[in-house]
């Protein structure tokens, strides 16, 4: 399709691995990382805050209301030509992930929504509370070449009541605390530290093929980022520390939603980051 010519050739300024792919060294940030069967996956293209970037946009986004409060959120994914994306390459485990978050960022969905043979993606979800929302896919779509194109789309959306659903809170099992903070730029390195209601480390398990999983929102701007762990956790007394690769391009506050599976059962916690100025 002509969108994926173009995007390949917009991409290949800089093919470099999908933020937070996972190195050697923890300390060594990411460089090529082959994909796709031995593509490339570009850089990601796109922050959530746009709905159309490169040629790809997210496209009649719809809410449907089901029994018992329970909602579905339908939408596709358009090339150049308005025809649906249905070519995808697997990105932590799935083709695509979807997240809905509250303008105040206090609500917080992170959804993997099924693809018809049409290329429409739908998803059931619930919200507490009516007011603004964003929802925000992040794909890597095929091109001809077998490479991947890394994109992140949002689009805005207004919700009724839903029932049932909560907000982030503090989760009262888990608990993340920041041991680094990253300053903006492309070679920055975030660490969290992990730990239970006692303050003890704790057995991480995977979630989504990874120890830890990162979607943040700039407080201001609501442009996302998505970080995953370089490695296996640092076990100490103090926690269990995860360190991330983190390339973001603001410096500003931040809310986190870190997602890790202790004891079978996954937890989000939010958290408040400041990313300070590049040097």
């Amino acid at each position: 399709m002509t969108v994926r010519r173009r995007v390949t050739a917009v991409a290949a300024v800089g093919l470099l691995a999908v933020t937070g792919c996972t190195a050697g060294d923890p300390g060594q940030v990411a460089a090529g990382h082959s994909h796709a069967g031995g593509g490339i996956v570009s850089m990601a293209v796109g922050d959530g805050t746009t709905v159309s970037e490169v040629g790809y946009t997210l496209s009649d986004l719809q809410v449907r209301e089901k029994p018992r409060g329970i909602g579905e959120v339908r939408f596709r994914i358009d090339d150049y030509d308005g025809d649906p994306v249905t070519d995808y390459v697997e990105e932590q485990t799935k083709e695509l992930h979807l997240y809905v978050v509250n303008d105040a960022l206090t609500v917080f969905r992170h959804l993997h929504p099924t693809r018809a043979e049409d290329g429409t993606w739908s998803a059931p979800f619930d919200v507490p509370d009516a007011g603004s929302y964003r929802v925000v896919a992040e794909f890597v779509a095929k091109d001809e070449g077998g490479n991947g194109d890394h994109v992140v789309l949002g689009r805005p959306l207004a919700l009724p009541p839903g029932d049932p659903g909560d907000t982030v809170a503090e989760d009262r099992v888990v608990g993340v605390t920041v041991s680094q903070a990253p300053d903006a730029g492309p070679d920055g390195l975030l660490r969290l530290v992990v730990r239970d209601a006692q303050r003890q480390p704790v057995k991480l398990g995977t979630y989504l093929g990874t120890y830890g999983h990162v979607t943040g929102f700039n407080t201001e701007t609501g442009a996302m980022v998505h970080l995953h762990p370089l490695d296996a956790p640092d076990v100490t007394e103090d926690g269990s520390e995860l360190t991330f690769h983190a390339d973001i391009a603001q410096a500003g506050d931040y809310r986190l939603f870190v997602q890790v599976r202790v004891d079978g059962f996954l937890h989000t916690v939010p958290v408040e980051l400041t990313v300070g100025r590049a040097a």
